[in-house]
């Protein structure tokens, strides 16, 4: 029996995928620079002992295993290698509990993001982690992530929101972390090192997370429009020095504004530096809104609007979200991920701004400014690309910032994670994965 024939019989019917023309659609995520491997077989686990088997028989013959969830990933951190198993927990897409007296719920790994927010939202509850691929992206991914979006400026990123966690092994155990009540210190964080850890040192079979009350007003949405990046940059500044707690505050550059534009003809100021779109959801966010709006103005803003309902406030923040679609067609791009410290946000605009010149690359920048946390997207057109990616990510560390604010390492940003991790830094990380992954069968080359 080879080893492929073992798999099969150890798992129950249909779960192992191995024709060639089928598994193709499981070979790659959305870095489309990661040049996916050719895997042996696809598995489509149902539940936890599914998960423990492969891991076991992937032990036992020492094949890499590559998990997976949506595959909506932007670093690459999902792609098959020659040879490997991809295991995709796409299936294993069930809400087992919403406890709405304890404000958590557990899922199954392949539950899409919409579809939580929307049974939290049944409860009077929503679940804050919302990155731009929410609607088709998966918590199992999110958590491999450490996914953010537009509401991390108030609510935080997906660490923040995740109680515990059950993880199989390399060698198939079956490991429980974390708790389910508010405060817990026992013993060592294991539920945060699992999060953003890419699938590198376990698999993530099931999730209790954290759900927070749902707004039970009207968001309302501020916009600005300004003539220079510094301005945009200091009225992000003003706007958190103030106290002020937005549930979203976002920035889109020159080159997205038109993009969009171009695409949706949606009237969009197309000779604006910057634009900001902010957002209110607590109770008295009609109240909150005009201080935003005169941090706009104090700050340079050309050009203020405060939306008058909840359909402008949606359709604002419509002209956000629709970003990545609008740049995809200036040609194939590369999602760029940098973080900086706010202060320093303008700053790293206009050097993105600069490397954009001296490399003679379209680079388009929109971000999630409340953090710092911004997305240059680099039309890959031609060889400067790459070197372009590059003299990004050296500013951003030269600013005391990071390489990658939410999208992950992956296999993109590997080569440079010890430039901000350190020596010492990349040693803990690789001491960490030898002892949870021995024989380095959980999604080698990525990450680390």
């Amino acid at each position: 029996m080879t080893a492929l024939e073992e798999l099969v019989s150890a798992l129950p019917d249909g779960r192992v995928l191995s024709d060639d023309d089928v598994m193709d659609a499981y070979r790659r995520d959305e870095a489309r620079l990661v040049k996916p491997g050719r895997p042996l077989a696809v598995v489509l686990p149902r539940e936890a002992g599914d998960v423990q088997a492969v891991m076991r028989w992937a032990t036992e013959h020492r094949v890499p295993v590559v998990p997976r969830g949506a595959g909506t990933g932007l670093s690459g951190g999902a792609t098959a290698t020659d040879g490997c198993v991809v295991l995709s927990l796409a299936k294993m897409a069930e809400i087992l509990e919403i406890n709405a007296d304890e404000q958590l719920a557990v899922v199954q790994p392949g539950v899409v993001n919409a579809d939580l927010q929307k049974a939290a939202s049944e409860h009077g509850l929503m679940y804050a982690p919302d990155p731009a691929s929410f609607e088709i992206s998966t918590i199992g991914g999110n958590i491999a992530t450490n996914a953010g979006g537009l509401r991390c400026v108030k609510y935080g990123v997906t660490r923040e929101a995740v109680l515990g966690l059950e993880v199989v092994l390399a060698d198939g155990q079956l490991l429980k972390t974390g708790r389910r009540t508010v405060k817990g210190v026992a013993g060592y964080d294991l539920t945060s090192l699992f999060v953003g850890s890419e699938g590198t040192l376990g698999v993530v079979t099931s999730a209790t997370v954290r759900l927070t009350p749902k707004p039970t007003s009207d968001p309302v949405t501020v916009v600005g429009v300004f003539d220079s990046l510094p301005a945009a940059g200091e009225a992000v500044n003003d706007v958190m020095r103030s106290g002020l707690r937005p549930s979203l505050l976002e920035l889109m550059d020159n080159a997205t504004i038109r993009a969009i534009d171009d695409w949706k003809h949606v009237g969009l100021d197309r000779d604006a530096a910057a634009m900001l779109i902010g957002q209110f959801d607590a109770d008295n966010a009609r109240a909150l809104a005009p201080r935003m709006e005169n941090a706009f103005v104090d700050a340079g803003a050309t050009y203020t609007a405060v939306s008058s309902d909840a359909t402008e406030a949606a359709e604002l923040i419509g002209i956000r979200r629709m970003t990545h679609w609008a740049l995809e067609r200036l040609g194939p791009i590369l999602t760029e991920d940098v973080g900086v410290p706010r202060p320093r946000l303008a700053e790293m605009l206009l050097r993105i701004e600069q490397i954009a010149g001296e490399f003679d690359v379209v680079i388009a920048t929109v971000g999630h400014a409340g953090d710092g946390n911004l997305h240059p997207s680099l039309v890959v057109d031609n060889e400067r690309a790459w070197p372009a990616a590059e003299a990004i990510y050296q500013a951003a560390l030269q600013m005391g910032g990071t390489i990658t604010g939410e999208h992950g390492v992956g296999v993109l940003k590997r080569d440079w994670l010890p430039a901000e991790a350190g020596e010492l830094g990349m040693a803990v990380q690789r001491s960490i994965k030898a002892a949870l992954d021995p024989l380095g069968i959980l999604n080698p080359g990525k990450a680390i």
